[in-house]
Order: structure tokens, then sequence, then C-alpha cells
């Protein structure tokens, strides 16, 4: 079953909506919408729009199963396409973080010191 049939029903229950409720907001059949629910069929993407406004929540979050919280501190989740999944792209890096994500650069660099310093003497 994919993460938008999920969502779909869980904002549809919590909501206290019914298929027949909900199918005639969206101007489709009951049918259609349990057909959404059970993941035989999905819904063209005006549809789409039209259930994010009707729940109040964003594309990625009835898609993607994504919480609308989607910013951490300094951090932000962003999807992947290749893998449809959420990865973390961090903000601001200083230094330190840098370096500790790319500590081979330190060596690079004092293997370069090294070869400068036996060249000069």
């Amino acid at each position: 079953m994919t993460e938008f049939a999920k969502q779909l029903k869980k904002y549809r229950t919590d909501g206290e909506i019914t298929q027949d409720d909900l199918a005639s907001k969206l101007f489709v059949t009951r049918q259609a919408i349990s057909k959404w629910e059970f993941d035989e069929s999905t819904p063209d993407l005006n549809n789409l729009v039209k259930l994010t406004e009707i729940f109040n929540v964003s594309l990625d979050s009835l898609v993607f199963g994504l919480t609308d919280q989607t910013k951490v501190d300094d951090e932000e989740f962003v999807m992947d396409p290749q893998t449809h999944t959420y990865v973390r792209r961090y903000g601001k890096m200083n230094f330190w973080d840098y370096m500790s994500k790319n500590w081979w650069v330190v060596l690079i660099l004092g293997a370069v010191l090294i070869d400068v310093a036996m060249f000069i003497h």
C-alpha cells in the first residue's frame, strides 16, 4: 500500500469525514475514494490539490507522509528523487562541521605541506 493511500484514509478518518462526504466535495463517486484508499487507483492532480485544501495539509504530507514540520534548527529535510525518501540537508556549515565530514582534506593538506617543507630544505 502506498503512503498516499494510508495518509488519505488517516486524514479522512481523523477529520471524521465519510467517504460519501469526501466524494461529494470532490465531485467523484464513493467508489473512487475507496479505490484511492485501497491503492487500486490514484486521483488526478486537480483532486490531489483539492484534497490538500480539504485536509489543510501540504502535498508532501498527503502523498509522502512527511509531517508539516520539515525544519529542525538549521537542518532541512528534502526529497531525494532517486530513492523517494527524505534526507537531511544541513543549513549553514561552519569550518568544524565541514572538517568533520571531509577529514580527508586534512591528510592531503598535511602531505602537501610535508612535500613543500622537504623541497625548501
